[in-house]
């Protein structure tokens, strides 16, 4: 028995709601690949609020409250800025609106690369704070260490390489990674280290397809592509590019909705109505009970 919130969209409250839940858990993740074969690949989204973790949690196997959120939520230039405070408050958010999939926040910049101590001083103000059940760390061989002792003490972590966000100063943009052979080779032994040290899957972003291919087959974890390959053993994409929040969204976006045309549209109506006094009276619109 556990406890969870529901959001009670009629007075955007939560609720305490005590009940069996059977959130997937991190082990079954991890098993979702056998034998180098995941049968059923990995969904996994993003989420960084209460009610999108409502919303998209019966439909996905993990839910990512990432560092993206600096420049989704914030508008932030990059996710350098985001704070582990903003972390957890997020995260404990997607936490509370969701039972069935595995929340995953990312450890954002600056509050593990110093040490696996360090690293394991803010993951587990991230577990404690949020309730999440693992947590998300940039960086290869590099990490392979700071995996490993987390992993020993009892934090599931994600990985993350290729083309690795918080590194963007030091990559030069948010180009491909992989292009030349030096390149592609580290891509897939940064992936091999993470799987040794622990990792219970591998994000891998924005590398060309072969080199995907090549790191999912050499890895025994799930890997999880964005802008990879269809070969990962499974996929993500920032929710709000996938239903058209923003004017521009990266090339291996698939657009599922229009929704920015849609809040703009409903906006434009409602204007329009308000200046025209033609807005419905509190008696058509509310009725106490």
């Amino acid at each position: 028995m556990s406890t969870t919130y529901q959001l009670d969209t009629a007075t955007s409250r939560a609720h305490p709601t005590p009940a069996p839940l059977r959130r997937l858990s991190i082990p079954a993740i991890r098993l979702r690949k056998e034998n180098g074969v995941t049968a059923e690949p990995v969904v996994m989204l993003t989420a960084y609020t209460a009610r999108q973790a409502q919303l998209l949690d019966a439909h996905c196997d993990l839910l990512l409250c990432g560092d993206s959120l600096g420049q989704v939520i914030y508008g932030l230039p990059s996710s350098l800025q985001v704070t582990l405070d903003m972390m957890i408050a997020h995260g404990a958010a997607v936490v509370r609106g969701s039972y069935h999939a595995a929340v995953v926040v990312d450890l954002p910049f600056g509050s593990y690369e110093r040490s696996p101590e360090q690293a394991l001083e803010s993951a587990a103000r991230i577990l404690s704070e949020t309730g999440c059940s693992a947590v998300k760390l940039e960086g290869g061989a590099v990490m392979a260490e700071t995996v490993s002792f987390l992993s020993q003490r009892g934090v599931p972590v994600m990985g993350h390489v290729g083309l690795t966000p918080q590194a963007v100063n030091t990559l030069g943009g948010y180009n491909a990674r992989g292009r030349s052979d030096a390149e592609a080779k580290k891509i897939v032994s940064d992936a091999v280290a993470l799987d040794q040290a622990g990792a219970f899957a591998i994000v891998i972003e924005g590398v060309v397809e072969p080199i995907a291919i090549e790191a999912t087959k050499s890895v025994g974890c799930p890997t999880i592509g964005i802008g990879a390959s269809n070969q990962c053993d499974g996929q993500v994409l920032v929710t709000e590019d996938m239903l058209g929040m923003f004017d521009r969204v990266p090339r291996f976006v698939k657009r599922y909705e229009d929704i920015a045309a849609t809040i703009a549209g409903a906006a434009e109506r409602y204007a329009t109505e308000v200046r025209i006094r033609a807005f419905p009276g509190i008696d058509q619109t509310y009725q106490p009970k």
